[in-house]
């Protein structure tokens, strides 16, 4: 698993969306032991607040599980997205890569066709 901060959106909100996408996509199981807020704070160079924000954001939608003063885990009810799901993301994903076409810009084409 690794996070990587842009400058365009607030640090927590950053890793939350990409601990769910994490999480959906099955990079991170049911179960597995995230880094305490202090390392992942350390790793990314933002303010444990930032981190334990996140966390909290993700606990309460369910994704992540913690403990008081123990560790913080992807929660059992947090699933993977549908197979076929992730197999189209791949392929739209390498399509956008040959193509040229940027992560924002694919996001932007996806959800201009999501209602069409």
């Amino acid at each position: 698993m690794r996070i990587e901060l842009a400058r365009s959106t607030p640090p927590a909100d950053q890793i939350v969306d990409q601990l769910r996408g994490f999480i959906s996509s099955g990079r991170l199981a049911a179960g597995e032991r995230l880094p305490s807020v202090r390392q992942l704070a350390r790793d990314l160079s933002v303010a444990p607040g930032t981190v334990a924000k996140a966390y909290r954001a993700l606990e309460a939608e369910g994704f992540l599980t913690a403990k008081a003063g123990g560790s913080t885990r992807v929660s059992s009810s947090a699933g993977a997205t549908d197979r076929k799901v992730l197999d189209a993301a791949r392929v739209l994903s390498a399509q956008c890569a040959q193509s040229g076409v940027d992560l924002e810009d694919a996001v932007r084409i996806l959800r201009a066709v999501w209602d069409a």
